[in-house]
């Protein structure tokens, strides 16, 4: 891929990063997105927009897909999926696990993935048929045999309150049957710990497009497996998701289809 790409994602992302790390725990502006569980700050708009003029001063042509503003631009082959905040909710309450994703897509297909974590200082990468990489550090998932000695995260949708599929039995059974399950509160960043060999799997039950574009690359390109909650092909507009390093994948799915049948 073009030089030009990768720095964009990498400097557009940082920047990003830096400036929400500035501003945490300054008690930002919250609104809510149809739900007291999703927040929006005003710090989630400004990382977006300096995102996005990032792109647009080098690739104006291109389309983006945001959280907050959603399609940007018009009809390209390249659009840039971009997620400005991941871990808002921990943001609003100072709590420091965040970060800033951008990724790019070619003719549908992601080729490349940046995700910044400002509170730890890094910046991890994936690229398409390169590799991934945290600083100049390859990735590779880890090497945990079994589901019984895994450590994993999952998330919660927002909806938790109204659905009966809200991901509690999943969440019990899964503690029941590893070493244990993290909750902390960023998708992108479980997607990249599982790369990093940090943890041995994620799964969740609802995503944005924006949560798993840099992070399902860099799962990949680290040896790891992405797939739906089925085993089938994720679908990275509307994705439900596990994310492993390959070697615990089907005892995962055989817990969500255990739960799932009752």
């Amino acid at each position: 891929m073009d030089e030009r790409y990768r720095s964009v994602a990498i400097d557009a992302a940082r920047r990003a990063g830096t400036l929400l790390r500035s501003e945490a725990g300054k008690h930002p502006q919250i609104s809510f997105k149809g739900s007291p569980t999703n927040l929006v700050t005003h710090m989630d708009r400004r990382a977006e927009a300096l995102i996005i003029e990032a792109i647009y001063a080098e690739f104006p042509t291109d389309a983006i897909l945001s959280e907050e503003r959603g399609t940007v631009g018009g009809p390209s082959s390249r659009r840039w999926i971009v997620d400005p905040l991941d871990g808002t909710t921990n943001y609003a309450h100072g709590v420091p696990v965040f970060c800033v994703s951008v990724a790019l897509e070619v003719d549908g297909q992601t080729r490349l993935g940046v995700a910044y974590d400002p509170n730890l200082d890094e910046c991890f990468l994936a690229e398409r048929g390169r590799g991934a990489w945290l600083g100049g550090e390859r990735l590779a998932v880890s090497e945990t045999p079994t589901l019984g000695e895994s450590l994993l995260a999952t998330g919660f949708p927002y909806s938790i309150r109204e659905i009966t599929r809200n991901n509690l039995a999943e969440f019990g059974a899964f503690s029941r049957r590893c070493q244990g399950v993290r909750r902390m509160g960023s998708a992108v960043l479980y997607f990249c710990y599982v790369a990093a060999g940090r943890l041995d799997g994620y799964w969740e039950l609802r995503l944005g497009p924006w949560d798993v574009a840099a992070g399902a690359l860099m799962v990949e390109e680290a040896g790891g497996r992405v797939t739906n909650l089925d085993g089938g092909p994720l679908d990275r507009e509307r994705p439900a998701v596990v994310a492993s390093n390959g070697r615990i994948h089907d005892e995962m799915l055989r817990v969500l289809k255990e739960v799932e049948a009752g």
